[in-house]
């Protein structure tokens, strides 16, 4: 099933801070080498850390709505953040309320799903509509910054890429919520947040414990990503720069990378008022005042390896495990000189799959989300349900302020047909 809608009214704001998610600059060829990690303090610059009060109590029950906090550890030691509004703001019986989980895209944290007014956000929204809503916060971000025995500032905690995601956070989080309602999950991710879902479904993994799926703006292949800035930084090695570097942990807020932003705002014909459009595709839907919101809030750190896997994604055009660009190393890690692909063949064409994606989108390329769609083609047709907006770019998916009406309403809808 096909939903579209025309509309061609686009608006830009400007933000210069999330140029730097994948800016990178000339560095020489010597930067394509891997060095090994080693169990150190990482050259990062300290920064004061975000505030520790809590998803539940600084956002959620100040809008009148019940919440808890839950703790959830990975095999690998991760300790994971993952509120849960166990009902609507006009309370009722919790009663079999069926749970759905989401899953913030890179850069962000569960706070993704409430930047928005209660009666916008999709977090809010699903609590009343008598969902049991949990709130994931992948490792490394301001309420997942944690390990049984590893210092956040060491190299060790910040050895992954969103392979791990793939293998610890996300069955380790399904796992929790499933444990604790008894019933069949339903997801929803954002940009990285449907990467590592395909990803898992692609090894069989979570299907017997998912109900449905939902992907905005879906990431599988990036290798038609319009952005220049994100494919500026794949083609010139900049995440792996900082990793020789000994730049571990990828801080948007780090001096590193704050000094390559200032450096790239000199460059003839960089225009640093206007780069929210540059990176993302022009937003239909965002107003002033959430980009405030906004950066009261994120952006948040990830690893320098997990921004090198990505840029390998945009530079190879394939959805594989991480490339060591090494025989020896791949063979030591996978048993094989490459690294093994995800095959998005293998997820099942029986479950449910609410896919939307939009034609201004300058990281989740239409023509890549094509690409996926090619290989769903023989999803059952009762299970699959695609929404093109031609007028939405990455953004407006978790920030437009008409995201109710033309994403959430019908996402809810279909939610609540499986």
């Amino acid at each position: 099933m096909y939903l579209e809608n025309s509309m061609t009214n686009k608006t830009s704001l400007p933000i210069i801070i999330l140029v730097i998610l994948f800016w990178g600059s000339s560095i020489a060829d010597g930067a394509r080498l891997y060095p090994p990690l080693r169990t150190q303090t990482s050259d990062i610059t300290a920064l004061p850390p975000f505030s520790t009060e809590g998803i539940c109590n600084s956002l959620v029950k100040t809008q009148g709505y019940a919440c808890e906090e839950h703790l959830v550890t990975t095999v690998d030691g991760y300790v994971l953040s993952v509120p849960r509004i166990p009902v609507g703001r006009s309370r009722g019986p919790r009663g079999n309320r069926p749970p759905v989980l989401l899953q913030h895209g890179l850069f962000m944290d569960g706070i993704t799903w409430l930047l928005l007014p209660p009666s916008q956000s999709l977090a809010f929204l699903l609590a009343d509509n008598g969902f049991d809503v949990w709130i994931a916060n992948t490792r490394g971000t301001q309420y997942s910054r944690r390990h049984i025995s590893l210092p956040t500032n060491s190299s060790d905690y910040w050895n992954w890429s969103w392979d791990e995601l793939v293998a610890y956070d996300l069955p380790a989080t399904f796992e929790y919520v499933h444990n604790q309602t008894g019933q069949k999950l339903h997801y929803i991710g954002h940009s990285q947040g449907t990467l590592i879902a395909l990803a898992a479904l692609s090894k069989d993994q979570l299907l017997n414990m998912l109900r449905s799926a939902a992907l905005l703006s879906p990431i599988a292949y990036v290798s038609q990503m319009t952005s220049p800035l994100a494919k500026n930084a794949a083609d010139n090695f900049f995440a792996e720069y900082l990793y020789k570097l000994g730049i571990f942990e990828f801080s948007l807020r780090g001096d590193a990378v704050i000094q390559f932003l200032k450096d790239m705002c000199k460059k003839p014909g960089i225009d640093c008022t206007n780069l929210l459009t540059t990176f993302t595709g022009p937003n239909c839907c965002l107003s002033p005042s959430i980009v405030n919101i906004f950066l009261d809030h994120e952006p948040q750190s990830t690893a320098t390896k997990n921004m090198i896997h990505l840029s390998q994604m945009i530079r190879q055009g394939t959805i594989a495990m991480f490339d060591y660009m090494n025989i020896d190393e791949n063979t030591k890690h996978y048993g094989q000189p490459t690294p093994p692909v995800y095959d998005m063949t293998r997820i099942p064409n029986s479950l449910p799959l609410y896919l939307s994606y939009g034609g201004a989108d300058a990281l989740s390329d239409a023509k890549d989300v094509g690409r996926l769609l090619d290989i769903l083609e023989d999803h059952d047709g009762d299970k699959l349900v695609v929404q093109y907006r031609n007028d939405y770019a990455h953004a407006d998916y978790v920030m437009g302020e008409n995201a109710k009406r033309d994403i959430y309403e019908p996402l809810i809808s279909f939610f609540k047909l499986q």
